[in-house]
């Protein structure tokens, strides 16, 4: 999977702060499992389940583009992992998952703060990025709110560590304010 190459949500930049920006996403669908815990095992697991998915584990036997990223979070005690479908695709035009433990969902378009990172995205590194990106709203006095998550752009078995891509992506409140502030 290299990033360049794949579509990815699309988006528009409203305001660059020092070390992070706000970005508004537009409404999207997602293929999403959720396991219990969060180890490398159910990682690897649900991310089976939903490539199978788009690699033709559906009622339709048909294959779906691959997107970037691949996006992860914590949600109560379970881990849930998401691909977005590609932009082309109406949720009444994709094949229903082979697997019932994938679900496909219309997720709102939101506004978030991002921080990018590059290197490794394992679990210890990308709590520390998503404290760092906490502390980087609150002190721009913005509020976030919901679960942050991670989104990995590149493949971790065949990507260098440096040269990886990956953001946290926390859902903040905003009013619309100061747009123009970039």
């Amino acid at each position: 999977m290299v990033s360049e190459n794949l579509e990815e949500p699309e988006f528009e930049i409203i305001k660059i702060y020092d070390g992070f920006e706000v970005r508004r996403y537009l409404d999207t669908i997602q293929a999403r499992v959720v396991t219990n815990g969060m180890n490398y095992r159910n990682s690897t697991g649900a991310f089976r389940r939903i490539a199978s998915y788009i690699f033709g584990g559906n009622d339709q036997s048909r294959n779906i583009a691959m997107t970037a990223p691949v996006q992860m979070w914590e949600s109560d005690d379970s881990y849930v992992m998401a691909f977005t479908m590609p932009s082309e695709h109406g949720m009444g035009d994709l094949p229903k998952p082979a697997d019932s433990r994938v679900e496909l969902l219309h997720v709102k378009g939101e506004v978030v703060a991002v921080l990018k990172f590059s290197g490794l995205s394992h679990r210890r590194k990308s709590l520390r990025m998503m404290k760092k990106l906490l502390s980087m709203i609150e002190n721009n006095r913005l509020v976030a709110y919901s679960q942050a998550r991670l989104a990995v752009y590149d493949n971790p078995t065949s990507t260098l560590p440096f040269m990886r891509r990956n953001e946290i992506i926390q859902p903040i409140e905003w009013d619309g304010g100061d747009e123009n502030g970039v």
